[in-house]
């Protein structure tokens, strides 16, 4: 069993499908296939249940898969132990739209200039989705809506953000859901919490929600709501950061439904040393001044 083999196995794994895992490693769909009946023939197993165009892990393949995982995260911490204990390696780091956009960028950049060895690659998803690949392993850790309870992950948060509801021009005053029952809803795909936030705050106050139409960037929403298509949510920061933010109403947000906090999470017993780096750096910058309005808040423990 090769780490090569373990590579394309966890790909095909994360994927679903050998044809996605192929383009993902830039290799063709007949070499994977060889290299996991190879890998199944060496261990007498099969990993994966072939469901209609899917492929899925067994039982045995998800242990595999757990197994991978710590392999992976020891050859990291073994390769920056070998250069002296500094961070080296791939670190694969996942993102809310919003937080790549605001939060992310100057932590990024320092966190480049401290440490050139680490292989630093971002992702951008909802909330949902980035939970998903933490727990498959697929992410080494993520910037997410929360505070979470969830099995297996740990945290700490990174700032406190301002959610608003946003409208066409000359809107009257939105007191709460009923005021634009029925209008439409730009926002992104299932699995975004603020997606979730906001189907809460319409069940809360008894009203139907529009149309959910789905944007993959806030500045296509931004742009449906200035023809008076609709209404959106989104955080004070990402608004502020947008050209034409000047062309809508802001309507605040009553609480719980006003307050959010963006946590850093990752999977327990995953806390190796570019994630420690990235922590260290995230609460640097977080004692030093507030990023673009989002109040950063100092972490214990």
């Amino acid at each position: 069993m090769e780490f090569s083999q373990l590579r394309i196995f966890q790909a095909v794994a994360e994927e679903g499908s050998i044809t996605r895992a192929a383009e993902r490693l830039h290799r063709v769909p007949s070499n994977l296939s060889t290299r996991l009946k190879q890998l199944e023939e060496q261990l007498g197993v099969e990993l994966f249940l072939r469901e209609r165009q899917r492929l899925l892990l067994s039982p045995a393949g998800k242990v595999l898969l757990d197994y991978s995982l710590r392999l992976f995260a020891l050859h990291d911490e073994a390769q920056a132990a070998l250069q002296g204990g500094q961070p080296a390696g791939v670190f694969v780091l996942g993102t809310m739209h919003s937080s790549a956009a605001i939060q992310l960028p100057p932590l990024l950049a320092r966190y480049h200039r401290t440490y050139p060895m680490v292989n630093l690659q971002v992702q951008s998803a909802p909330s949902g989705e980035l939970l998903e690949g933490l727990l498959t392993g697929r992410l080494d850790a993520a910037l997410v809506d929360g505070p979470l309870q969830l099995a297996g992950l740990d945290g700490v948060p990174l700032c406190d953000e301002t959610l608003v509801l946003i409208s066409e021009a000359g809107h009257p005053p939105v007191r709460s859901a009923r005021d634009v029952e029925g209008r439409a809803v730009f926002t992104f795909r299932r699995g975004c919490s603020y997606r979730m936030r906001l189907e809460s705050w319409f069940a809360h106050d008894h009203a139907t929600m529009g149309r959910a139409m789905e944007i993959e960037s806030y500045q296509g929403m931004l742009a449906c709501v200035i023809a008076g298509s609709g209404v959106a949510m989104m955080t004070q920061s990402m608004l502020a950061s947008l050209p034409g933010r000047e062309s809508v109403a802001v309507h605040t947000l009553a609480e719980p439904f006003a307050s959010a906090t963006t946590w850093l999470m990752w999977r327990k017993g995953m806390l190796g040393a570019n994630l420690t780096a990235w922590i260290e750096l995230q609460e640097a910058a977080k004692a030093e001044a507030a990023v673009d309005g989002c109040s950063l808040r100092k972490v214990h423990g």
